[in-house]
């Protein structure tokens, strides 16, 4: 017997014994546990928890999120970046009322349609919500398997992510898929770590690991490298009329589409004038930076004066109130933000 073929057993008892109380495990109805999985994509848990539950307040099941006001949603969602996936979201609400009546659907096939729903989110919701035997993988669990079973694929290539797919279904315990699926992911999370030393001592496979007991924790799991990420500098500027400061809308597609921003320009340094506000810059400057995925933006932030309240179409005035109730802006905005809301709220 491998050492998958033994994780199983110890592996659901440590979990019983070790497993964070987290809201979507005490109710994970499918709602729930879909929600709590789309936050979770590329984000930490301790910063996911306050979101998950204001998000439940204004939208606590499917044809709530269907019906809520875009720039709603937004705001909601802004400072968890990765804003399609908001997007997506609600599409896919949008198409469990219009199809499934509200409902969500309990077939594996009919989820992995919704829109923004891959292999693995599927998995999650199926398994823990229907207690179907289907497996979800996703950057934990893959690591887990690479250093349990000493595998050196690139657990990058979706051709490692079938072969730890096809594997799994050999062992998931059909009774017990659902809380199988959330151990795999917790030990990844908590135990067998991505950064840093793994606490192998506090691990259900420390006794048939292959990769502690071969002495290969550092070598797994093998990764390719990633591409380096292209550095844009960037002006951002904060205009300001009495008390409130200058937003622009973003274009409906790409880079953080239909989000509010300051206005701001790529390379060469505008003044206001270039969009045809007059105005008078003020002593005030910052550095702020933000990483994407495969850009990072080196941001100088400027004020102005405007000498009237007049701006470009589509732009408008954001007073305090505003800006923390209303406008979604993203988090690579932080920097500017907080220098606004200084300003606005008298140096506060």
């Amino acid at each position: 017997m491998d050492g998958l073929e033994r994780l199983p057993i110890p592996l659901l008892e440590w979990f019983r014994d070790n497993a964070r109380r987290l809201p979507w495990r005490d109710d994970p109805t499918p709602y729930h546990v879909w929600l709590s999985e789309i936050m979770l994509q590329q984000t930490r848990v301790a910063a996911v928890l306050d979101y998950y539950k204001r998000f439940l307040e204004e939208a606590p099941d499917v044809p709530a999120l269907a019906a809520l006001p875009e720039d709603r949603l937004m705001k909601l969602w802004q400072g968890l970046g990765y804003y399609s996936r908001a997007r997506n979201l609600q599409k896919a609400a949008k198409v469990i009322v219009e199809r499934y009546g509200g409902q969500f659907p309990a077939d594996y096939a009919a989820v992995r349609a919704l829109p923004g729903v891959g292999d693995y989110t599927a998995g999650a919701v199926c398994s823990i919500a229907f207690g179907q035997a289907v497996p979800a993988v996703d950057g934990n669990v893959l690591r887990v398997y690479a250093r349990i079973t000493g595998d050196g694929g690139d657990i990058t290539t979706p051709q490692m992510k079938k072969k730890v797919t096809r594997a799994l279904e050999g062992i998931i315990p059909v009774s017990w898929a659902g809380t199988f699926n959330q151990a795999l992911m917790e030990l990844g999370a908590t135990v067998c770590l991505p950064n840093g030393a793994p606490l192998c001592e506090q691990c259900p496979a420390r006794g048939f690991c292959a990769a502690l007991v071969q002495g290969r924790i550092g070598e797994l799991p093998v990764k390719a490298p990633k591409k380096a990420r292209r550095v844009e500098k960037r002006t951002v500027w904060l205009i300001f009329w009495e008390d409130s400061v200058a937003l622009r809308r973003r274009p409906d597609k790409g880079l953080l589409a239909g989000l509010w921003e300051f206005p701001n320009e790529a390379g060469v340094v505008l003044a206001p004038e270039h969009w045809g506000i007059k105005a008078v810059v003020q002593e005030c400057a910052a550095q702020a930076k933000h990483i994407f995925t495969h850009i990072e933006w080196h941001m100088t932030i400027l004020c102005a004066e405007a000498k009237t309240d007049v701006l470009p179409s589509g732009w408008v005035w954001a007073g305090a109130d505003e800006l923390e109730k209303k406008y979604a802006i993203p988090s690579a905005f932080e920097g500017a933000l907080w220098q606004a809301r200084v300003r606005l709220n008298g140096g506060e």
